[in-house]
């Protein structure tokens, strides 16, 4: 499973993209679960913001969904840090 997060905002406005394949990793279940919840969280269309808060575009296996800061489910925000901390 390829899972790309987008973030954009923010304070500076700095674009940052990261992606990771679940297919070498030993937590891949775990993390496939999790893109799963995040991505049934998501809305088609970018919801409305906060002022300098980040918006986010989740693609996991082709599925594009979009949220954004402070309304953030769990699983949205543990696979967003995941995927920026781990991801290339």
């Amino acid at each position: 499973m390829r899972i790309q997060v987008r973030r954009t905002g923010g304070f500076a406005g700095i674009e940052k993209t990261a992606e990771i394949d679940t297919a070498d990793r030993a937590d891949a279940q775990d993390v496939r679960a999790l893109a799963e919840r995040a991505a049934a969280d998501g809305h088609d269309e970018p919801p409305v913001g906060v002022p300098d808060g980040f918006v986010y575009q989740l693609t996991v296996d082709g599925r594009t969904v979009h949220c954004s800061d402070p309304r953030l489910t769990r699983a949205q925000r543990d696979l967003i840090s995941l995927v920026l901390r781990d991801g290339a």
